[in-house]
């Protein structure tokens, strides 16, 4: 089993989006996404950072239950709550389910969204990162912590010091005890499911219904 864990820069309930019975990684982490290392039953774990002012916390872990290709997970029944409405509520506006292929003319649409520019016209850059993933990651089996992030546990020190994890810039493959050690503390200490709202959503100054 593979323990894939970086840190994350910001957290708007998109990358991933916890939202809807299923914790679903769509856009952003295309190295994760696209892997032919990546199995069904790996976890993929998100820390905290100093951008974020939660360095040595865990913002969320999901173990990878199914691997949807980008190009199905727009029409699939399952995730269309996920599609993103701008003028809606946070959960709404930060929907992951935005891309799908145009076979007629043989290239991605995006739709308006939080990788959008303004007014609703493509970002390219944000086009071309995500579908490069070619995968959305589903799980059931998710522990979402938001803004309520944990403090990582002491043995997890054993794996990579305090001063390696604050350095820590790329996705790194834990070693499988310490991922197993890890879930497993979860599983005992937590219940399956969201904690908390996304650590950024605070930056949204006014009162929108979530």
């Amino acid at each position: 089993m593979n323990y894939y864990f970086y840190k994350m820069e910001h957290d708007y309930g998109l990358a991933p989006n916890p939202f809807h019975g299923y914790c679903t990684l769509t856009v952003c982490k295309s190295q994760i996404r696209k892997s032919r290392r990546l199995e069904i039953g790996d976890w993929i774990i998100g820390a905290g950072s100093v951008a974020l002012n939660n360095l040595y916390t865990i913002i969320f872990a999901m173990q990878v239950e199914e691997k949807v290709l980008l190009k199905n997970y727009w029409s699939d029944p399952r995730f269309q709550d996920k599609k993103p409405i701008i003028n809606g509520s946070l959960v709404q506006m930060y929907g992951d389910n935005f891309y799908h292929f145009d076979i007629h003319n043989n290239k991605w649409i995006q739709e308006n969204s939080a990788h959008s520019k303004i007014k609703g016209r493509t970002n390219s850059d944000h086009l071309k990162r995500d579908v490069s993933g070619e995968n959305a990651l589903i799980s059931k089996k998710f522990y979402y912590f938001g803004e309520n992030s944990i403090q990582i546990p002491d043995f997890f020190y054993t794996e990579m010091s305090k001063e390696k994890l604050r350095k820590l810039r790329n996705i790194k493959l834990l070693e499988e005890n310490i991922g197993d050690n890890l879930i497993t503390w979860m599983n005992q200490n937590y219940e399956v499911g969201i904690h908390g709202d996304p650590v950024n959503w605070k930056v949204h100054l006014s009162n929108k219904e979530i």
